[in-house]
């Protein structure tokens, strides 16, 4: 389920999907019902198992440190201490407009 997550951006609205989606396996798993009202903590116990939100923030750290050991003539790197110059503008960007002849 966290292919690859070491690279997401992940917001909030997305921790909480993730949980869900957990929880709902963990109880399949376990085989208890929602109104066995079993606290998610006990279960995640059961099984042996760390809350998502940590596991996703574990990935990023590990990614982040293995970008800090690369060299410093790396792509990676080098897009980490990258600034766009300029101010960035504000309102809605404008439509990109392709003249094909």
């Amino acid at each position: 389920m966290l292919h690859g997550s070491e690279t997401w951006p992940v917001r909030k609205e997305n921790v909480v999907e993730f949980q869900r989606a957990e929880m709902r396996m963990v109880r399949w798993m376990c085989g208890v019902k929602l109104k066995d009202k079993l606290p998610s903590k006990e279960l995640r116990e059961r099984l042996g198992i760390d809350d998502i939100a940590l596991v996703l923030q574990q990935n990023r750290l590990c990614w982040y440190g293995h970008v800090l050991r690369k060299e410093y003539d790396d792509w990676v790197k080098k897009c980490m201490e990258y600034e766009v110059e300029g101010p960035r503008p504000r309102g809605r960007p404008e439509d990109l407009v392709i003249i094909v002849n």
